[in-house]
C-alpha cells in the first residue's frame, strides 16, 4: 500500500505542475515556452496513472482521496496559502477513502 500511495503522489504532483504551469501563463503572463513542460508534466501524469493495477475506475476514484491532500499542499507550500482546520479534516478524510478503496483492490 505504500509504494501505491506514494505513486498517487507522484502522479497527482505530475497532474498539479502540468496544470500550474499554464495558469503561470495565461493569468501572470509568463513565458509560453511554459506549455512544452506542461505537457510533457500532463503525459507523465498519464503514465503514472497506467502504472497501477486495478481497473481504471477505481485507479481514478482512490487517486482523488491523494490528489486532495497534495492538492492542499501546493496550496499551503507554493501559493503560502495557510490551511484552515476544514481543509485538514478534508484532506484526512479523503486520503482515509483512498486507503480503504486500495485495500479492497485484491478482495474485488
Amino acid at each position: 500500500m505504500l509504494k501505491t500511495t506514494l505513486l498517487f503522489f507522484l502522479t497527482a504532483l505530475a497532474e498539479i505542475v502540468g496544470c500550474f504551469l499554464p495558469w503561470l501563463w495565461l493569468r501572470k503572463g509568463a513565458t509560453p515556452l511554459l506549455l512544452l513542460p506542461a505537457a510533457l508534466s500532463l503525459m507523465l501524469f498519464v503514465w503514472l496513472l497506467s502504472l497501477h493495477p486495478a481497473a481504471s475506475g477505481r485507479v481514478y476514484a482512490a487517486y482523488g482521496g491523494v490528489y486532495v491532500v497534495t492538492a492542499l499542499l501546493w496550496l499551503r507550500w507554493v501559493d503560502g496559502v495557510r490551511l484552515s482546520h476544514y481543509d485538514w479534516l478534508g484532506a484526512a478524510i479523503a486520503f482515509c477513502g483512498m486507503l480503504i478503496i486500495v485495500a479492497g483492490w485484491g478482495k474485488a
